[in-house]
């Protein structure tokens, strides 16, 4: 048994003044399992949405949660041949099975863990596993992008949407999205061919203007609200809708009938088959991980009001923790 570590834990669902820092057990290695050495975690909206209570039946208390991990192989189970001790690792812990990443070491099922792409730091390589995952699950398994087709991607700067239009582009698609004017530069520079201000333009209207009336032939909801209801009205025929957003209240989709649309609701299933295939694109140069905030460990209060009020202080991508370190660095507002 490896002794003990350093955790972030939540002992009760609450604001982000909940969380504690612990001295807690690691769990021992199980024949098909490997213990990792977290070198750098980050933060998802399925984190705070877990912290404030939004999935009390699911998540046991006290519980470490957190669903990004890059770190180093320290140990193997009997029956692991995948890896070996001193392998740089990424993945996304199983949601909702266990301890998460928000502490020094973690077990892993070893079908969980992928190869870290070799081109990327440990920081990088942690904000992409559980958004490069669900993306790659949203446009290749379920939306079945195809080179030529045009996609409207909500909320392009943000964590989601800085990696959905790098894949969109390296897969062959047009990507038109949601920015702030602010972050209209920004977006170009990973792939958008537009940006629709939605502050200022409604971007049902914007998008039948850049198809010349044609509509877009998938749409991609990281925001939620009537995303779902309206995105139809920017759909060509034969559309997809894929969102990530659970549904808080009932929505109309009449729109979504008269287009023969097909929605996707992806509540993203981990494997290394889908982080294999983000890491070529990493080291292809396809896709670059866009940090917008690091922090320590023990600072993951702040980490988590950052990303929950990030748009007011010109969040741009991801906010990961350096687990091993202190470093420090914030957004400034733009």
């Amino acid at each position: 048994m490896p002794g003990t570590m350093k955790a972030i834990v939540i002992p009760r669902f609450g604001g982000p003044d909940v969380f504690e820092l612990r001295e807690v057990p690691v769990e021992a290695v199980g024949p098909r399992q490997v213990r990792v050495r977290v070198h750098a975690t980050a933060v998802n909206p399925l984190d705070y949405q877990i912290r404030r209570g939004d999935y009390v039946d699911y998540v046991p208390l006290p519980a470490i949660i957190g669903h990004d991990i890059s770190g180093v192989v320290e140990e193997i189970g009997s029956d692991v041949d995948e890896f070996a001790v001193g392998d740089e690792v990424y993945y996304t812990p199983k949601i909702f099975g266990g301890p998460g990443s928000y502490a020094e070491q973690h077990v892993a099922d070893v079908e969980y863990v992928g190869r870290k792409p070799q081109n990327i730091s440990h920081l990088e390589a942690a904000s992409l596993t559980l958004v490069g995952g669900t993306v790659w699950e949203a446009f290749v398994e379920r939306a079945q992008l195809k080179v030529g087709e045009t996609i409207l991607i909500h909320g392009g700067a943000g964590g989601v949407g800085t990696i959905a239009m790098q894949i969109a582009k390296a897969i062959g698609a047009r990507v038109i999205t949601t920015a702030r004017a602010r972050d209209h530069e920004f977006v170009r520079s990973l792939g958008a061919d537009e940006a629709i201000d939605f502050t200022t333009e409604d971007y049902v209207e914007a998008v039948a203007r850049l198809t010349d009336g044609e509509g877009v032939n998938v749409v991609f909801d990281t925001i939620g609200g009537d995303a779902l209801t309206r995105s139809p009205l920017a759909l060509a025929a034969f559309g997809r809708v894929v969102s990530l957003v659970d549904l808080a209240q009932p929505q109309n989709l009449i729109e979504a009938w008269g287009k023969n649309a097909a929605y996707h609701f992806v509540f993203t299933r981990q494997n290394r088959g889908k982080l294999d295939s983000l890491t070529r694109l990493v080291e292809r140069g396809l896709v670059k991980p866009v940090i917008g905030a690091t922090l320590p460990l023990a600072r993951m209060a702040e980490a988590h009001e950052l990303l929950e009020n990030g748009t007011a202080r010109g969040l741009r991508g991801k906010v990961v923790i350096d687990v091993r370190g202190e470093t420090v660095d914030l957004p400034t507002t733009r």
